[in-house]
Order: structure tokens, then C-alpha cells, then sequence
């Protein structure tokens, strides 16, 4: 495999990079395998600990908020849209862009989250509420009395995330915050 296409697979694939940064951080499985070093170092005695090895951090170096709005701004320029000053743009023009918008960004959150309704009844419906109530999965409005059992209208669905696969972070830190990097065209 081609450096530049595994290097494409690391940042798009989360799950690649996680197996890539499990690989860099393992110990190496043969050592001997190993070319051997140009000038041996300083001997340790027997018994004495390994020095720290200098491996991939574990822990990326952006929150994965970041890294969302990354993925928003990169498949929909949702950021684009939402800091552009529309007052001067008609409807048309703004239902136009926010069609696009609305499919790019809806489509990398399909693909990264795969979203569900947390109730798959219609919005408006009478439902019947027993105890799930009580573990963060339906919040109760209006005259809330007993909780074990109860009916109400159902005002919206709700929304849950059956997966989660946002990109693992591998760039350096002095990059971590970039959402998108500024774009420079050279002449």
C-alpha cells in the first residue's frame, strides 16, 4: 500500500487509525528483527526499568467537537453558511444553499452517527410511558405526577446516536484548534 494512500485511510477511517495508533504504541512483536544501532548505548545494569518509549499519545490532541465541526465545515461548509451575513440574499438564494447544506452535512452525520429517532411514533401521538422515563431517555412536560406509569402527546421523537465513528485525531497540536486551515491560492 502506497504511503499517500494509507496516510488517506488514516484520516478518513477512524477505526483504521485506532488500529494504526494500537499498532504504534504495541511493543515491537520482533525485535531482532530490528536493524541494529549504529553505536550501541550505555548498558543498564540487570533488573533496572526500561526508559520511557517515546510512542503515539493515546489520547488525541483535539476534542472530538472539533472534529465534528471539522467534518460539518469540510462535507456541508455549514460554518461557511452559518457565519455568512445573509441579510442582503433573497429566500430563493438562501433555500437554494441550505438545500446543499442540508444534504452534505445530514449525510456525514448519517454516516458518522447513524441517528434514530429515540421513539418511533409520529409526532402528536398519544404514548404510554412506563419506567423508561426515569433513565434520560424521555424528559416529561406538563402536569408530571407518577412516573411509573403514564401517558402523554408526543411533542418531538427525540434523537439518538446508534454509532459513533468520528475521525481520531492525528495531527500535531499546533494544529488541533484549525477547523479548516486558510486556503491561499500562489500565482
Amino acid at each position: 500500500m502506497g504511503r499517500i494512500s494509507l496516510a488517506w485511510q488514516i484520516l478518513t477511517s477512524g477505526a483504521f487509525a485506532a488500529r494504526v495508533a494500537t499498532l504504534l504504541t504495541a511493543p515491537p512483536a520482533v525485535a531482532a528483527l530490528a536493524p541494529p544501532a549504529t553505536s550501541p548505548g550505555p548498558v543498564k545494569p540487570p533488573g533496572a526499568p526500561a526508559p520511557p518509549r517515546s510512542v503515539v499519545s493515546a489520547k488525541p490532541l483535539r476534542s472530538d467537537a472539533v472534529t465534528l465541526l471539522a467534518g460539518l465545515q469540510r462535507e456541508g461548509r455549514l460554518i461557511d453558511f452559518l457565519k455568512e451575513p445573509i441579510e442582503a440574499y433573497s429566500d430563493a438564494q438562501v433555500g437554494a444553499a441550505v438545500r446543499d447544506i442540508h444534504r452534505d452535512c445530514g449525510g456525514m452525520l448519517e454516516r458518522q452517527f447513524a441517528i434514530r429517532p429515540v421513539l418511533d411514533q409520529a409526532e402528536g401521538s398519544n404514548v404510554t410511558i412506563g419506567a423508561s422515563a426515569q433513565h434520560g431517555r424521555i424528559k416529561l412536560t406538563g402536569k408530571v405526577g407518577d412516573t411509573a406509569q403514564c401517558s402523554g402527546t408526543l411533542v418531538h421523537h427525540g434523537w439518538l446516536v446508534t454509532k459513533s465513528d468520528v475521525p481520531v485525531w492525528t495531527g500535531d497540536a499546533e494544529a488541533a484548534s484549525i477547523v479548516t486551515p486558510a486556503e491561499v491560492e500562489v500565482r
